[in-house]
C-alpha cells in the first residue's frame, strides 16, 4: 500500500474527514517520526512499534571495480521495531484483509484453546 493509497482508505472509511485533511494528518505524523529520528530521538506507538537510530561503525569497503580499499565512515541508519500487537496481527492468517483491529488482541493459538 502506498501513501496515496492509505489516505484514500482512511478518506473512504471515514466521511467526517475530507481528503485534504487525512492527507494533512498523515503528513505530520511522518514529519514527526522523521525530526525526531533526525534529532535523535526514538518513538514509541503502543500496539505498533517503535522508531529508533540504529549506529554503524566506521568499516573497510572494497571497490568493486578496482579492489582498493575504501574507508565507509560511520552512520546512523532508522529502524523500526514491531509491537507484540502487529506482530500477532500479521501472523493471524485467518484474518480477512478488511478486518478488525480489535482481532489484533488474538493471537493464532488463542482460538485453539476456546
Amino acid at each position: 500500500m502506498t501513501k496515496s493509497e492509505l489516505i484514500e482508505s482512511i478518506s473512504g472509511q471515514y466521511t467526517a474527514l475530507t481528503h485534504s485533511q487525512v492527507e494533512s494528518v498523515i503528513n505530520t505524523i511522518f514529519l514527526g517520526i522523521k525530526e525526531a529520528l533526525a534529532n535523535g530521538e526514538g518513538i514509541e506507538i503502543r500496539g505498533f512499534g517503535s522508531f529508533r537510530l540504529r549506529h554503524r561503525r566506521p568499516r573497510e569497503g572494497r571497490n568493486p571495480k578496482t579492489g582498493d580499499v575504501v574507508l565507509v565512515p560511520p552512520k546512523k541508519v532508522p529502524f523500526f521495531k514491531a509491537a507484540k500487537e502487529l506482530k500477532a496481527l500479521v501472523d493471524y492468517e485467518d484474518l480477512p484483509s478488511s478486518g478488525s483491529i480489535r482481532r489484533s488482541r488474538l493471537t493464532p493459538h488463542s482460538e485453539a484453546r476456546e
